[in-house]
């Protein structure tokens, strides 16, 4: 499969990264030498030079012959006036990163489409739907859903709370607890990524990455125990496109919102263009402003500031001050695991949100490619279906010479879905979602391929 990636930006480098350790043709196109030199001395890519909306370049790089073309600059112009050339010149399927949300309003005048544009993501929506995720989880730092909803994966603090579980091997405690089942696809330890097997213990400190029926996450939280709490006050810093889409969105007659901007023009339009929530002139780092809003009774605190800076800070300080859930913005991605060491609270990433809101695109059409990538534990999840006679048709998981760096986290057997364990065999017409470092992925084709 050839892909072009038109800039090579933090989404487009990401990408290029998640697609080029698979057999593809990556090419990147950017108009910055030192994007363009990043990406050609850290990834298997042919790189191009030069502006990715004209069309000798795109000519140059043979846009016409490609199966996607991806258009993910900072610039939504750009990545329309390159969708129109790539589309002109014969591209088969084109995805555009499109900022602007009013482009697909359904009064729009200049509607993508016109522009050759078959899927657009928008980074701040995509952003928002993580973070709505993680408020409906507020026990969490991360969380991604599979399978329409019926699968979820849960990243879980292991502190002092899970006394219970620390230093008992995985093997052991599923056998003990088998009224329900859950798999542990991935642990980070300090900045370490460990892919379990039965034989692993927990450590307190330890992140644990679990994959669970969604129905089964009460019983899951009821072995770590830890609370099942629900989230009914939020604080948002930050008028940010993030944040004025969050306060519009998340109430309801549950949750209560109140919104904080401390540029008091940009506070008063926004109060005239959001009646869901409440907008408060304020600083998001001032102590004593948190403290006259009784931060410590905030149940997700979510910091959306334009500034990481600001948004750590302030992500921080609730934390400290008795916010149950503080998620904290970012845009440099390579910050995050040592935020999440820290343990500052739960962090996002427009950038890797929209990432694999392009790679589940790009999965509807072709399997075996990452449907996500979970950049900060270098760990990709890869959907795989058994060839006839594969070796994982022939027997028993643990029996198998799985890669160290791979696990097999769920089945899907005509619908039915059920969490893997040793003594899962795999059959052709099951489909498995396998959770693996990307060195991994090419020996994992061995075992599933003819």
């Amino acid at each position: 499969m050839e892909v072009i990636i038109i800039g090579g930006g933090e989404v487009g480098f990401h990408v290029a990264k998640a697609l080029s350790e698979e057999n593809y043709d990556i090419t990147v196109i950017d108009i910055d030498p030192f994007k363009c030199r990043r990406a050609s001395e850290n990834l298997d890519v042919i790189v191009v030079e030069g502006n990715g909306a004209s069309p000798k370049i795109l000519t140059e790089a043979h846009v016409g012959e490609a199966d996607y073309v991806l258009c993910l600059t900072r610039v939504d112009e750009v990545n329309l006036i390159a969708s129109q050339q790539a589309h002109k010149l014969g591209a088969n399927k084109i995805i555009a990163r499109l900022r602007n949300q009013q482009y697909t309003a359904y009064d729009s005048i200049i509607r993508p489409e016109k522009f050759g544009v078959d899927v657009v993501i928008h980074p701040e929506k995509a952003a928002c739907e993580e973070i709505m995720r993680l408020v409906k989880h507020p026990y969490a730092v991360q969380v991604m859903d599979f399978e329409a909803g019926r699968l979820t994966m849960l990243g879980l603090n292991i502190n002092g709370d899970c006394e219970n579980i620390i230093g008992e091997p995985l093997g052991r405690l599923c056998l003990e607890n088998s009224h329900f089942r859950f798999g542990v696809i991935a642990v980070l330890r300090g900045q370490e990524t460990i892919v379990p097997w039965a034989e692993f213990s927990f450590k307190k400190g330890d992140i644990g990455y679990f994959i669970i029926k969604t129905e089964d996450i009460e019983n899951l939280l009821g072995l770590l125990s830890k609370e099942v709490t629900e989230t009914h006050r939020v604080m948002i810093v930050g008028g940010s496109k993030i944040g004025r889409s969050l306060a519009k969105e998340l109430p309801d007659d549950s949750i209560n919102v109140r919104l904080v901007e401390n540029n008091r023009p940009k506070a008063g339009q926004i109060s005239h263009s959001i009646d869901e929530s409440m907008i408060i002139y304020g600083d998001g780092t001032d102590i004593e402003f948190l403290k006259s809003e009784n931060i410590q009774d905030v149940d997700s605190f979510i910091s959306v500031t334009e500034n990481e800076k600001t948004n750590l800070i302030a992500g921080l300080l609730a934390k400290h001050l008795g916010a149950k859930q503080s998620i904290i913005h970012i845009s440099t991605t390579e910050y995050i695991p040592t935020i999440q060491e820290i343990g500052a609270g739960a962090v996002i990433s427009k950038n890797l949100s929209t990432v694999n809101s392009i790679l589940k695109e790009l999965h509807t059409d072709v399997t075996e490619i990452p449907v996500v990538t979970f950049d900060e534990i270098e760990v990709d999840v890869i959907e795989f279906q058994p060839a006839t006679g594969s070796l994982v048709t022939q027997r028993p998981l643990k029996e198998l010479k799985f890669p160290e760096d791979s696990i097999v986290g769920m089945i899907n057997h005509h619908g039915k879905i059920r969490i893997a364990h040793g003594s899962s065999i795999l059959t052709d017409d099951d489909t498995a979602l396998v959770f693996a470092k990307p060195k991994a992925i090419s020996k994992l084709k061995k075992l599933f391929g003819s």
